[in-house]
């Protein structure tokens, strides 16, 4: 090996070890502030669980029940634990998600042009407030149908029936407002993920309208492989899928325009500049 080779060797290598210790930094960032998170949502995790039981007795309201009488029940002796500690790890989870998210702006942003960094900006902040949006959307409308739904179907104990009566286990209740809130929170990132496609030039409001017929035969599959068996909230995660669908269309038409006047505004400066450069150029010769 010659010792210019050598010396391009180690050119290159010192950025890459410049990035890792970057990446590695990033990481230790977002794992710590991950793990407080958690250990703050697993100290408070039964207070955590009885906010979320909260759509539950308003379901029994809607029934006809008393709320106060509203009882979970756990079947082994580590199931509560382990809910606990899957229910700190989701929260965990959501509350670190912007300081996750910053990091990994961070550790990309060197590598993008200022107009890309300003385009990619309103995204990373767009991104969470949708998720809220359809965990609030779960918690405050679409649990509490689902719970009454599940509830309209106990049955009276009579002379000739035998009472059944609905005791979650803590466990499925969990994983049940944890998958609509997942679900939706993923659903609600379509106008996201669309803008930024249309923004690179990898889609376009035509294509979009187009496959409007595909996306809402999609829409409902999704919504029956992400939400439990039960009409109510297929059906109520699919209209807002395709509502949110029509928003993306609306969303990459906007970009469209504004790509079209930065175009439009980009060759009339060029034009200008060409004008302003040939008398400069008649006085030379």
């Amino acid at each position: 090996m010659s010792i210019s080779e050598k010396d391009e060797i180690d050119k290159s290598a010192a950025p890459l070890m410049e990035h890792l210790i970057e990446l590695r930094r990033r990481l230790m960032w977002s794992i710590g502030g991950f793990f407080v998170a958690f250990l703050f949502c697993f100290f408070f995790a039964k207070q955590l669980f009885n906010l979320l039981v909260i759509p539950f007795k308003w379901a029994t309201q809607w029934a006809g029940l008393d709320p106060h009488k509203v009882e979970l029940i756990y079947t082994a002796p580590q199931e509560f634990f382990f809910t606990q500690v899957k229910l700190a790890m989701f929260g965990g989870m959501v509350i670190a998600f912007p300081l996750i998210a910053t990091q990994i702006y961070k550790f990309i942003a060197p590598g993008l042009y200022k107009n890309e960094r300003n385009a990619f900006l309103p995204f990373l902040i767009a991104s969470p407030i949708l998720f809220l949006m359809g965990a609030s959307l779960v918690y405050f409308f679409f649990t509490p149908m689902v719970m009454w739904f599940f509830l309209a179907m106990q049955q009276a104990g009579t002379d000739d029936q035998v009472q059944i009566s609905l005791l979650p286990k803590v466990s499925e209740y969990l994983s049940l407002i944890m998958t609509l809130i997942f679900s939706f929170g993923l659903v609600f990132q379509l106008p996201v993920v669309t803008s930024l496609m249309a923004r690179v030039g990898m889609l376009s409001s035509e294509a979009l309208v187009e496959k409007r017929k595909w996306a809402i035969v999609i829409a409902f599959v999704v919504a029956a492989v992400l939400t439990p068996p039960d009409p109510i909230s297929q059906i109520g995660l699919a209209i807002p899928t395709i509502i949110l669908y029509e928003v993306s269309i609306w969303s990459a038409r906007l970009i469209e325009r504004s790509k079209e006047r930065e175009r439009l505004a980009r060759e009339k400066r060029e034009a200008a500049e060409a004008a302003a450069e040939k008398p400069v150029d008649a006085s030379s010769t």
